[in-house]
């Protein structure tokens, strides 16, 4: 068994959880065995977090992750909105990473699709007025499934959406994270390809996990070997 040196952050998806995203996956008991440390966050209006419904207060989700932050450099895995939150606040404060999972983004981060997010609310507030799910574009009604998970608050996870929009991401600022990043992105993820995102990086490489769409990513066993690996964390 090899132990990586720091501890893992991790930061879940939009609608997910510490608990949901990976404690029930059983993907923290395999850190535990390697001897990681854990820190997991629960980003601003999902889990145990706060859940204002204003979009507004969610114009900047990475100060839950700085608050957890211990002074040494760390590692973290991000999914989804969480990688991408983990993203900016590397591009930022570079310093304070050591290595980077981010799965679950890819052409996204790069080519932003507003219409797409407009979507997703319609959906939404579809949903929350009482109207029917199966009448929804596929990847919506699934957004709008994983939005009804026990536990969590459809107006705030809608807020999350409304949020203001950020600064766009380029390779330019990707080209600021200097530390080891691996990419891992599903090959049926509306999110595919990632080599782009990857290859921005000055130290970063892709994992593709092949029949393996957007919301299996963190159940998926490829998942779990490519993030234990890079983190140096197998038994």
């Amino acid at each position: 068994m090899t132990a990586a040196a720091s501890p893992v952050v991790l930061v879940h998806g939009w609608g997910g959880s510490f608990a949901s995203t990976w404690q029930r996956t059983g993907f923290t008991a395999l850190l535990e065995d390697a001897g990681v440390g854990i820190i997991g966050v629960d980003l601003l209006g999902h889990g145990t977090a706060p859940k204002p419904h204003e979009p507004e207060a969610y114009a900047d989700l990475t100060a839950r992750i700085v608050e957890r932050l211990p002074d040494e450099p760390v590692d973290a895995i991000g999914f989804s909105l969480g990688a991408m939150t983990l993203l900016r606040l590397a591009i930022d404060r570079p310093e304070r990473f050591r290595r980077l999972v981010l799965a679950g983004i890819g052409s996204n981060i790069f080519e932003r699709d507003q219409s797409g997010t407009r979507a997703i609310i319609e959906g939404l507030e579809t949903v929350a007025g009482g109207g029917d799910p199966a009448a929804l574009d596929n990847t919506v009604r699934l957004f709008t499934q994983y939005a009804g998970q026990p536990g969590n608050d459809l107006e705030a996870l809608t807020a999350v959406m409304k949020r203001p929009v950020a600064e766009p991401i380029t390779p330019e600022a990707c080209a600021r994270v200097e530390c080891p990043v691996l990419v891992v992105v599903g090959d049926q993820d509306f999110v595919y390809p990632a080599d782009e995102l990857a290859g921005s990086f000055p130290d970063g490489r892709c994992e593709v996990l092949r029949g393996v769409d957007h919301f299996a990513t963190t159940e998926s066993f490829g998942f779990f070997d490519a993030a234990l690996e890079f983190l140096d964390a197998v038994c």
